[in-house]
């Protein structure tokens, strides 16, 4: 059953429940691409600035959507591993290192693509807000909340719209809060939840970020 009709209308209702943690400082941190639109709709919601989480999934080669690992690209590269995949699939730490090679290119082409030359958001001593469109192993939110904590936001907030009630109490411990709008019971994929669940292409993205950041110039 389809719950949200895309994922702009699900970033509207998770900026009502967002919006109720009342948090000072807000950054939204999307992970592109799917986060992009549910992020969007909070940092409009909020009046706070959208900057991107860049994070890749590793899939298993047989079964590309089964996240074996995330690696997410700061300061250094940082991998997280998803053990119970890995030996299901019978990969080991070393191949995943090389699999996350052509990641971390993709997270370049990504940088140089959505962000060009500009400067990440400061989340220092700030109220860190990651948003994705869906959670399905964790995996790859481990990964980006790892890397943010190194960032030393004051508090960090996981929002997304729908995840996997078995994923909910490690998800919690990572964060100070997590607010998701669905934990239902026989999930399949994230797309389910979703009439629309389309692709996003490069220039959708852009063309969020160009409008949060329109929305974030001071007027007068």
């Amino acid at each position: 059953m389809n719950e949200f009709h895309d994922r702009s209308s699900a970033g509207s209702l998770l900026a009502e429940r967002v919006a109720q943690l009342h948090v000072a400082d807000p950054v939204v941190l999307a992970l592109p691409r799917g986060g992009v639109p549910v992020g969007f709709e909070i940092a409009k919601a909020l009046k706070a600035p959208l900057d991107l989480l860049l994070v890749r999934k590793i899939g298993v080669p047989s079964q590309p959507e089964l996240a074996a690992a995330a690696v997410v690209d700061g300061e250094r590269a940082d991998i997280v591993f998803n053990d119970e995949v890995m030996a299901l699939a019978g990969l080991d730490r070393r191949t995943i290192g090389q699999l996350a090679q052509r990641e971390l290119e993709e997270i370049e082409r990504r940088r140089q693509t959505y962000l060009s030359q500009r400067s990440p958001v400061s989340v220092t001593g700030k109220t860190a807000i990651v948003v994705d469109d869906g959670i399905a192993t964790g995996t790859t939110a481990q990964a980006a909340l790892k890397a943010l904590a190194r960032r030393e936001p004051k508090r960090l907030v996981l929002a997304t719209p729908v995840a996997p009630p078995e994923k909910v109490p490690m998800l919690r411990a990572l964060v100070d809060d997590f607010v998701c709008l669905l934990t239902p019971e026989g999930f399949f994929g994230i797309g389910q939840f979703y009439l629309d669940f389309h692709q996003l292409s490069d220039s959708e993205v852009i063309g969020y970020l160009e409008e949060a950041a329109r929305r974030a110039e001071p007027h007068g």
